[in-house]
């Protein structure tokens, strides 16, 4: 006659096991860090780059007046622009297509920086008389 030997092995000891394999086997998400999408008129800087003295405070009145929240204007380190450039900080915020619209530009360009305090930054160059006066024979209503 043959005997048979069992080995019991007790029911807590299973499900350490089990549950060690399960822990295990995590799988590990990666999550891509997005800019916050923020719902608000943005935050705006204007810089003097043209020389013209006053050029950041027409631009910051003409800007307010078309809704846009100025939060700091000086004059830039260089003064020697001819072209207004719209520097994006933010590139989530959803006022950039409008904000280059209102400027009358095409050169938008986007620098990204974790010491950014405003959505976007304005230099402006010599043609910024061209933005903020109404174009000749057309009437300004408001």
């Amino acid at each position: 006659m043959i005997s048979r030997v069992q080995t019991a092995i007790p029911l807590t000891v299973l499900l350490f096991i089990a549950a060690q394999c399960l822990c295990g086997c995590k799988e590990e998400k990666v999550v891509a860090e997005v800019q916050p999408v923020r719902h608000y008129k943005g935050d705006i800087e204007v810089l003097n780059s043209c020389g013209m003295q006053g050029a950041a405070a027409k631009m910051r009145a003409y800007l307010r007046e078309n809704g846009f929240d100025v939060v700091s204007y000086r004059n830039d380190r260089l003064q020697n622009y001819d072209e207004t450039i719209l520097v994006l900080r933010n590139p989530e915020w959803e006022g950039a297509k409008a904000l280059a619209r209102a400027l009358k530009t095409e050169n938008v360009m986007t620098i990204i920086s974790k010491r950014a305090v405003v959505d976007a930054s304005i230099y402006i160059g010599k043609d910024f008389l061209q933005i903020i006066e109404p174009e000749q024979g057309e009437k300004d209503d408001n």
